[in-house]
């Protein structure tokens, strides 16, 4: 299994455990809410910056696995050597999405951090720039997850023509 599909699992199980972190925040909210008439302050603002970060950790390792959102009715349809040629298009595309995010989040992640921009007001102010930081850093690596995935599709590495190898969370393939 390569570095990038390991460090790409290690960040989803980040992801995951900080998912139920957040549930458990909700939990801890509504039962204040109800039996003590409080909820958590910044409950809100938590959940909001982290929903954000949470669905860009996944990205690396959907890219990966093949669990990109992808229609087979057209790529079914034509003979294996087109099917590489779609698949690497759309890695491709895929890959001047996330350089375009990373590029267009560039700015605003450096102001964001220069001048300490936050969400919330009050009790709990939560900072933005790690989440842009987060959003940053893993267009990056979703944008390299792209590259990889044309090298391994060219070299005829890919598991079922769509996952790279050892990408599922199974175990070793």
């Amino acid at each position: 299994m390569s570095v990038d599909t390991r460090v790409a699992r290690a960040i989803h199980l980040f992801a995951a455990f900080w998912t139920l972190c957040l549930a458990v925040l909700i939990f801890f909210d509504v039962m204040g809410l109800k039996f003590l008439g409080r909820p958590v302050p910044g409950t809100k603002e938590i959940i909001q910056n982290s929903v954000v970060a949470i669905t860009f950790l996944q990205i690396p390792l959907a890219i990966y696995s093949g669990s990109m959102l992808r229609t087979s009715i057209l790529a079914d349809a034509v003979p294996p050597f087109v099917q590489k040629l779609l698949r690497t298009s759309m890695s491709i595309l895929g890959f001047l999405v996330f350089m375009t995010i990373l590029w267009s989040t560039w700015p605003a992640f450096f102001d964001s951090y220069r001048i300490g921009e936050y969400e919330g007001e009050g009790s709990l102010r939560v900072p933005t720039w790690p989440v842009r930081g987060t959003v940053l850093v893993m267009s990056g690596f979703a944008a390299w997850a792209y590259l990889t995935m044309i090298w391994h599709d060219w070299r005829g590495n890919l598991i079922d023509g769509q996952a790279a190898p050892g990408a599922y969370m199974g175990g070793e393939n």
